[in-house]
């Protein structure tokens, strides 16, 4: 009988990743830009736990996420699940913590969340959300500033092109009910259907909303089994365009039923995209979109999505909207609410694909090559760049010639080396390359003498004295 252990396939679960330093060190960038935007207009910080009781998330997303919860159980015995946004347990605080969480308040939150569903481009099953909500207003107002937000967001992102849709669910109410569709499970169904259209295509939408259609693997997929009228009402709304914002609220004023609940819908709109006008959002950048209608059942006014055009397959990277019955699970009052989720995840596979941003292999600034020196006399020299707020590796291995050390610097993308030997140690002086500098300067020349001579022409010998100085030169120059 062997004493070996077995060996262990190492291996992700499926839906999940693991993010190494080129994933997250321009993410970490990102979320303190992020971070930056959501506290100039307002937000503080705040975390709730991973996992909930089962209870407060059930029912809240509707049927497709309550599927999709990860159920666990507690060591008490109770009944557990991960959480699978991150407004859920804001509203739960809001009803835990009267005194301390007193409206109107402004919140962020950063954190991982859970969802069971199929993986995708961009879609995991654990993923990052980066959240803000502002509770206790009622008042367009504030929706306006989430799509202000929401625009600056996708601009730090340095997103190459994107757009807000905004719809409001209450304009989604009274077509339905204008229509005659008034049972809430059929539309429940209406308003899932009608989310696919950018997925599969208005004919799709038209099949679904009547008896239903094939898709492509052959599986049948059931039907609303709505009247040819309703569904040309419900194509009619969601087809509706305009020249701006202000227009398409007017068209749809001109078809949607004449009734207070249409009437108060389309004063929203109109005063939203007066707010969203005061506060300079752009056309381009946020659009009234009738075809939106975001899958959470919890929403009750204003929704909206931030797409990508060039990457559609991605979906959306930013969702929201206002939830003003959501608290009242857990009071006996409600406390209007609204905000949005920036999926973090999804945001940086998207902006990866089309190139936008590249990956950082290392935060490191310089790096000691140390030639048959000590390893206290690398370190004594780490310490003072350090101390001067210069991110600082000092190479230790077993290889330790100066091209093995050099091709560290090369694949990890460090700027700048610091190269010292005996020679300079007794000199006190310090030889420095400008690593990137020389890499640039040596793209195009295929002749060795002048490959050589390029690369001398971006080091330079200095007294040890003036190495932080000379470091901090060239890291200002790239």
């Amino acid at each position: 009988m062997s004493d070996t252990p077995e060996r262990v396939t190492p291996r992700t679960l499926k839906g999940f990743q693991d993010l190494l330093p080129e994933d997250l060190i321009h993410r970490k960038s990102l979320i303190a830009k992020i971070e930056a935007i959501f506290e100039k207009y307002g937000f503080v910080p705040l975390e709730t736990p991973a996992l909930e009781h089962l209870d407060v998330l059930m029912g809240t997303g509707g049927e497709e996420t309550n599927k999709d919860l990860f159920r666990l159980e507690s060591p008490e015995g109770e009944d557990i699940s991960l959480r699978f946004d991150l407004t859920v347990p804001f509203s739960r605080l809001l009803a835990q913590y009267p005194d301390k969480m007193k409206v109107p308040v402004r919140r962020y939150a950063i954190g991982p969340v859970w969802r069971a569903d199929k993986p995708g481009p961009g879609r995991f099953r654990q993923f990052t959300q980066f959240d803000i909500d502002a509770a206790g207003a009622d008042n367009v107002a504030v929706d306006g500033e989430i799509i202000s937000i929401m625009c600056e967001v996708m601009q730090a992102a340095g997103a190459p092109s994107f757009r807000v849709l905004i719809n409001n669910r209450k304009l989604i109410d009274a077509l339905l009910v204008g229509a005659g569709i008034t049972e809430l499970e059929k539309q429940k169904h209406v308003l899932r259907v009608v989310d696919k259209l950018a997925k599969v295509g208005i004919d799709c939408v038209r099949e679904e909303l009547a008896d239903g259609r094939i898709d492509k693997s052959g599986d049948p997929i059931p039907g609303v089994h709505l009247a040819p009228e309703q569904i040309e009402k419900i194509i009619e709304f969601i087809s509706t365009r305009g020249t701006s914002r202000a227009n398409i609220v007017d068209n749809l004023e001109a078809i949607l039923p004449d009734a207070d609940n249409t009437k108060e819908a389309i004063a929203e709109m109109r005063e939203l995209a007066e707010v969203l006008n005061a506060l300079g959002v752009e056309e381009d950048h946020a659009w009234f979109s009738p075809s939106l209608t975001r899958g959470l059942d919890y929403y009750t006014g204003p929704v909206f999505e931030t797409v990508i055009p060039k990457a559609p397959k991605f979906g959306s990277v930013m969702g929201g909207g206002r939830y003003n019955g959501l608290v009242g699970r857990f009071l006996d009052r409600d406390i209007p609410s609204t905000g949005m989720s920036v999926g973090l995840d999804r945001l940086m596979a998207a902006l990866t694909k089309l190139k936008a941003v590249k990956p950082v292999k290392s935060t490191v600034q310089a790096l000691i090559v140390g030639l048959g020196i000590s390893s206290t006399e690398a370190l004594h020299l780490a310490a003072e760049l350090r101390e001067a707020g210069i991110n600082t590796e000092a190479y230790f291995s077993k290889k330790m010639k100066m091209k093995d050390q050099l091709a560290h610097a090369d694949r990890l993308e460090i700027p700048i080396a610091i190269i010292v030997g005996e020679d300079e140690l007794a000199k006190g002086e310090v030889a420095i390359k400008d690593l990137i500098t020389g890499k640039k300067l040596k793209e195009d020349i295929k002749e060795r003498d002048a490959y050589r001579a390029a690369g001398k022409n971006t080091q330079v010998t200095v007294a040890r004295s003036e190495m932080v100085t000379t470091v901090r030169e060239m890291l200002d120059n790239h």
